[in-house]
């Protein structure tokens, strides 16, 4: 069965090598790095290696906790992501493992579909796999560059509710009352369960709570070169046992083993890596939590990358890390470890602890591994309140007003996505925020570029267009320059036709002189628009010009056939070293559609720059 297992394990890795290379991928691009690896540049990666474990343990654990996981897959996300997911990825800008905004998707998808600690475990494999799957097709087809049109309000309102449901689900641990949340429980929920259930509080567990809390501020204010969370772990756990030890020989009963609950000891010894359970059900139920999930993993990663990129002066290649963050996952579901995503914080420590290449961020992989096996056994000393109250710290340091601030200050747009995501997390679920605060930034961000401007423009003296403003009169109350500028996409089409039949309601009108030097987008919905416009102005005796045109304008108004309708004597290119040559032959070309009889326009213009007058 094993042998079958690693068969087909390797048959897929090929299938997958042969694909990536066909997506401009590279399967592993870790062996460049290999190849000019140097003695200074290890002793830097093991540098930064080290600094990154004694971060990333204490936060494994602390992010499992948040999803409501056992301990242990977070441990084992951090080992496993750390290994596989530079081999793939091949940056040093993005270092992968358990990170909070994940933690709390997992945790509200857990709660919104009502599984209990055992169906979690269970479901988990699954679920990461799931995603790891998403993540390798979307570098495979090269999506992640769509993810520009996602705005930073999304995710600001996200990661603000997601820290508001963990501060407020991690309050019954830290007061040591407990309840089963009810299947699809939201943040009022979990309120109004632990408000009820407020007389049953534990005041062992709060004490605990609160010197933890106590220990964390003075490591952090007085300390701040020792790493607080595990130096307030340690700390409040052999206070717990000392006083453990000292109430069981005077009689007043065990602390830790009686009265305040504490974490579970891990045993890896029994540990497998196996390929997660091919349950049907379980694929079709959890297929959209996937999807979210792998949504925010990328999102989240390559955000942080860029930035780091940018800073280090190099370009992050963001296909190449969503197939690093799409192997790890995968192996993390085979290692039945939580999901994987890019850090914020742990990329950053990297790149400040002058992390040379991607094995910095295996070494940290290495360390997190042999740190499970050596500690796992003595996290049973550890209160269950300690690391709650440690959890919402990390929840309160989520919440950046900074950035809050600028998000509602800035646009009206911005404060909408923020306030939506925000609000339907609190109400709703956290999946379903998300993928709601997405599809309403892409909606506004669709109609703010479908919205073209048209602007009715003319000469002045000196031969310079200017704009006409209210009831001024043309020079020529017979022709009509309208400058077009904005995208001409599907999206804009119909509002661009609707504008321009209204500058047609003059009755004096018989000309209209399309200025569209900065047109874009011309697609199928607009020109068959465009079509119908000049239908429209034939059939009530007038005439429609395009002047100013640009390349790409002028191939889809060709390879249309819309150049044929419009007539090639009214079509003229546009001029980067003359703007206005475009607009002038366009006023020829209309003088003449009008007849000798007309005033003549004046244009003034540098005829040594010439440019294309008709096509």
């Amino acid at each position: 069965m094993a042998m079958t297992i690693w068969r087909e394990a390797r048959r897929g890795l090929g299938s997958l090598w042969a694909l990536a290379k066909a997506s401009a991928l590279d399967p592993l691009p870790l062996r460049r790095e290999l190849a000019r690896y140097s003695a200074e540049k290890g002793r830097a990666d093991l540098r930064a290696g080290g600094n990154l474990a004694l971060l990333d343990f204490p936060q494994a654990i602390v992010y499992a906790m948040v999803a409501g996981l056992p301990i242990e897959t977070g441990i084992l996300c951090a080992a496993i992501a750390g290994l596989v997911g530079p081999l793939f990825s091949g940056t040093r800008f993005i270092v992968m493992g358990p990170t909070n905004a994940t933690a709390v998707l997992l945790f509200g998808i857990f709660l919104g579909l009502g599984y209990g600690p055992e169906a979690r475990v269970a479901s988990l494999p699954v679920l990461v796999a799931l995603a790891g799957t998403f993540l390798v097709m979307g570098a495979l087809v090269r999506v992640s560059n769509l993810l520009q049109y996602i705005s930073r309000s999304v995710v600001t309102g996200y990661i603000s509710a997601a820290a508001v449901y963990i501060v407020v689900n991690q309050l019954r641990v830290v007061l040591g009352i407990r309840f089963d949340m009810p299947e699809g429980g939201t943040f009022f929920d979990v309120v109004a369960m632990t408000v009820g259930h407020l007389p049953e509080t534990h005041v062992s567990s709060a004490a605990v709570a609160v010197i933890t809390g106590l220990g964390y501020w003075l490591f952090v204010r007085r300390v701040p070169r020792v790493p607080p969370v595990v130096a307030t772990i340690v700390s409040v756990s052999v206070l717990a046992v000392i006083a453990d030890l000292v109430m069981a020989r005077t009689g007043f009963g065990g602390l830790l083993g009686d009265r305040v609950a504490v974490m579970g000891g891990i045993d890896f010894r029994g540990w497998r890596f196996v390929p997660p359970p091919p349950d049907y059900g379980m694929i079709s139920q959890l297929a959209g939590s996937a999807m979210v999930l792998a949504f925010l993993c990328v999102l989240e990663g390559t955000s942080i990358g860029k930035s780091l990129a940018a800073r280090g002066g190099e370009r992050l290649n963001t296909n190449q890390a969503m197939l690093g963050m799409g192997m790890a996952n995968l192996a993390c579901a085979w290692g039945g470890a939580m999901p994987a995503s890019g850090s914020l914080t742990r990329s950053q420590l990297c790149f400040d602890s002058q992390g040379r290449t991607p094995v910095a961020a295996m070494v940290s992989g290495a360390l997190c591994a042999v740190g499970a096996v050596l500690i796992g056994p003595l996290l049973k000393f550890v209160p269950k309140p300690a690391l709650a109250i440690l959890v919402i710290f990390i929840g309160f340091s989520l919440i950046d007003r900074h950035v809050i601030r600028i998000v509602m200050r800035s646009t009206k747009s911005d404060a909408a996505v923020f306030l939506a995501t925000f609000i339907s997390a609190l109400l709703v679920r956290l999946d379903f925020a998300i993928i709601l605060g997405a599809l309403i930034s892409i909606v506004l961000f669709l109609r703010k570029v479908s919205t073209p401007e048209l602007v009715e423009y003319s000469f002045n003296e000196q031969g310079h267009l200017y704009e006409i403003e209210g009831a001024a009169k043309r020079p020529n109350p017979k022709i009509s320059i309208v400058h077009v500028e904005g995208e001409l996409f599907f999206g804009a089409s119909e509002l661009f036709r609707d504008q321009a039949r209204r500058v047609c309601e003059d009755p004096n009108l018989k000309v209209i002189i399309l200025r569209m030097r900065n047109a874009y987008r011309l697609d199928a919905t607009s020109v068959l628009a465009l079509e119908e416009l000049i239908r429209y102005m034939r059939e009530t005796g007038r005439a429609l010009i395009v002047s100013g045109a640009r390349k790409d304008v002028y191939k889809v108004v060709r390879n249309s056939g819309l150049l044929d309708v419009l007539g090639r004597e009214n079509f003229f290119m546009g001029s980067a070293e003359n703007p206005n040559v475009a607009t002038r032959n366009a006023l020829k070309r209309a003088q003449e559609i009008l007849g000798p009889a007309q005033p003549e326009v004046e244009i003034l213009y540098d005829p040594t720059k010439g440019g294309p007058k008709a096509v």
